[in-house]
């Protein structure tokens, strides 16, 4: 029964995160617009996604508990895109994208690097969550913002403490335990706000 949890909360969560952002996306796509989406929220996002996979690849965890994140990843650089291409520059993202490569190689050059950007990566995902709402909040529009991301995101937040304690028991990689309440408060965020 255990083995069975563990292979469903795995797959199912690489087959939700291989689709995750693109309603987010499809939804910035259609609008032709990324009015709603807090820049700052995807920039801490992707850090905090970044500081992820590469803690989870310094360690040599198994793939099967972090495999999605490169999706992830790349989901949000192209998001991040879109984002730069509606605000009308997109060569805006290059120094962000620079700073995100040069992050990967700098990460893992001392162990305490490496842990203190893990320790760091609750608080940068909760700030993501926060700056998201903040925005939402202050803007009182959510536009192009994608209820059904944030609630799927909500549900690999919460396979994912499955398998990281029952494959890892890691309390580091805990930036999943608050993850499925800040995402669902984000997606009730996309609705409408009274004025």
């Amino acid at each position: 029964m255990r083995e069975q949890l563990l292979l469903f909360c795995n797959w199912s969560t690489l087959g939700v995160c291989a689709a995750l952002k693109l309603p987010q996306i499809s939804a910035v796509l259609a609008a032709r617009s990324a009015r709603g989406i807090s820049l700052p929220s995807l920039l801490l996002e992707l850090a905090g996604f970044l500081v992820f996979l590469r803690y989870q690849c310094y360690y040599e965890y198994p793939l099967l508990t972090y495999l999605e994140y490169p999706v992830l990843i790349a989901q949000d650089a192209l998001l991040l895109l879109c984002v730069f291409h509606f605000n009308g520059n997109v060569k805006g993202a290059a120094p962000y994208l620079a700073v995100f490569v040069a992050s990967w190689f700098v990460l893992p050059l001392q162990k305490w690097i490496i842990d203190l950007a893990m320790n760091l990566s609750t608080f940068i995902s909760t700030a993501s969550k926060f700056a998201q709402l903040q925005y939402l909040w202050k803007t009182r529009d959510s536009g192009a913002v994608s209820a059904l991301t944030w609630s799927l995101a909500s549900y690999t937040c919460a396979t994912r403490i499955i398998t990281t304690l029952m494959t890892t028991s890691d309390l580091t990689r805990g930036k999943y335990l608050d993850g499925p309440k800040k995402n669902l408060a984000n997606s009730l965020g996309c609705f409408p706000l009274p004025s």
